[in-house]
C-alpha cells in the first residue's frame, strides 16, 4: 500500500490511506500522502469487523473524495455504501481470493458470511484490480467484472540493476554477494496455510538453519511445531521487521521459501509478494509449483519448483538448492536479470494508466 499510494501522490493526486490503530502499533513513517488509523475498542473476531466497518462508513462519509479504494473484501461494505451516498467513484484492489483463504474456506459458517458480502458487493465494483492473472481471470467467471492486474513487485534494487550490467559488460558474471550466509529465509505472515507443519518438521533433514520473519495468525502453532520437532537451535523466530530492515535481511540469506498449502483457491492462484522480493534481493528460493509461479518461473526461472508441500518434497528441495551449485547459481543469475523486469518502477506504469483512465 506504501508502493501504490507513493505513486499515486507523485501523480498529483491527494492520497489518504487509512487502516485500524492497535494498542502494539508503531508510530506511522512520513509518506507523501496522508495516513489515518481509526482506533477500536474490539481488536479481534465479528466484533471487531463490525466496529471497524461501521468507524470506517461514518469517517468515509465525512470526507472529500473523488475516489474511493476498497482494500480486500474486509473493507469493501463501509466503501460501497459510502461511495453510494456521496456519489463517488469505487474502485476494488484484491490482493487476493478473501474467501478462499484456509482460515476461511475450512470454516463453514465463516465462509457463507464472507461469500454473501462477496456475491453482495463485487459485482457492484466495476473498476478494480488484483495481483496476477489468475486471480483476475477467477473474478470475471465469478462476477464478471473485468480487473486491471498490478502485481506488488518491490522497488528495483540498484545494486541489482549495476551488476546486470556489469555482467553484460564483461566476461565475469557479477557477484554481488559472492559469499551469502547459510541460513534460509521465511518472511511475510505467519499464517494458516503457509505450510508450517511440513516446512516446520522438513528442517530436521535440512543441515543449516531456518529464519523466520513476520507475524500472523499461525505464530503460536509455529513456535509450539518447533519445540515438538526439538529444532529450537535450528528454526528461529526473528519477529517482524520494517521493509527497509527486512531488504537488508534478505539481500544476505542463502535462498528463500515461499510455500501455500492446496487447500484453498486463495492459495492455489496466489503470487506472493515474497516471491518478488526474493528475485530482487538476487535470492534463489524454494517455491510451490501453482500457476502464477510457474508462469514467471517459465520466463526467468529463478527457483527451484516443487510439485506438493510435503516433508520429503520440501527437504528434498531445500537440499538440492544447497547441494548442487550449478543450479543456485543459475537461479541467482536468473534473478539479477529478472530484477530488471519484475519491480515496482515498471509495474507502477500499469497502476498510472488505470487511475488516469477512471479519473483523468
Amino acid at each position: 500500500m506504501i508502493r501504490i499510494c507513493t505513486t499515486l501522490a507523485q501523480q498529483g493526486y491527494t492520497v489518504t490511506l487509512v487502516g485500524r490503530k492497535l494498542n502494539q502499533s508503531e508510530a506511522l513513517q512520513q509518506h507523501p500522502f496522508v495516513q489515518k488509523r481509526l482506533f477500536c475498542w474490539f481488536t479481534k473476531g465479528p466484533l471487531f469487523y463490525a466496529e471497524y466497518n461501521l468507524r470506517l462508513f461514518f469517517w468515509l462519509l465525512l470526507q472529500q473524495a473523488d475516489c474511493i479504494c476498497a482494500i480486500d473484501l474486509d473493507t469493501i461494505l463501509p466503501c460501497y455504501f459510502a461511495s453510494q451516498l456521496k456519489r463517488t467513484k469505487r474502485v476494488y484492489d484484491a490482493h487476493e481470493l478473501f474467501c478462499e483463504m484456509k482460515e476461511i474456506v475450512t470454516r463453514p459458517s465463516r465462509y457463507r458470511m464472507w461469500k454473501r458480502i462477496e456475491r453482495f458487493a463485487v459485482p457492484k465494483f466495476r473498476y478494480g484490480y488484483t495481483v496476477c492473472e489468475p486471480i483476475a481471470e477467477e473474478f470475471e467467471k465469478m462476477y464478471n467484472v473485468k480487473y486491471e492486474v498490478v502485481r506488488n513487485v518491490p522497488v528495483i534494487n540498484s545494486q541489482m540493476v549495476k551488476g546486470v550490467r556489469h555482467t553484460e559488460n564483461n566476461t565475469q558474471p557479477s557477484t554481488l554477494n559472492p559469499k551469502p550466509s547459510t541460513f534460509l529465509l521465511y518472511q511475510g505472515a505467519v499464517n494458516e496455510g503457509r505450510s508450517f507443519e511440513t516446512l516446520i518438521p522438513a528442517m530436521k533433514l535440512v543441515n543449516v538453519s531456518l529464519h523466520i520473519y513476520g507475524d500472523g495468525n499461525f505464530l503460536a502453532q509455529t513456535q509450539t511445531l518447533i519445540a515438538q520437532n526439538q529444532l529450537e537451535e535450528k528454526v528461529l523466530l526473528k519477529g517482524k521487521l520494517k521493509p527497509a530492515e527486512l531488504k537488508n535481511i534478505t539481500s544476505t540469506a542463502y535462498a528463500g521459501i515461499t510455500l501455500f498449502e492446496n487447500n484453498g483457491l486463495s492459495n492455489y492462484l496466489s503470487l506472493a509478494n515474497r516471491f518478488f522480493d526474493y528475485i530482487q534481493a538476487g535470492v534463489p528460493q524454494l517455491c510451490v509449483d501453482y500457476p502464477a509461479y510457474r508462469n514467471i518461473n517459465n520466463q526467468f526461472e529463478t527457483a527451484l519448483l516443487i510439485p506438493d508441500t510435503s516433508e520429503e518434497t520440501i527437504a528434498k528441495g531445500l537440499n538440492k538448492l544447497l547441494s548442487d551449485p550449478v543450479l543456485y547459481a543459475r537461479l541467482k543469475a536468473n534473478c539479477q536479470k529478472a530484477a530488471v523486469v519484475l519491480n515496482w518502477q515498471e509495474e507502477e506504469k500499469r497502476l498510472i494508466n488505470f487511475y488516469k483512465k477512471l479519473l483523468g
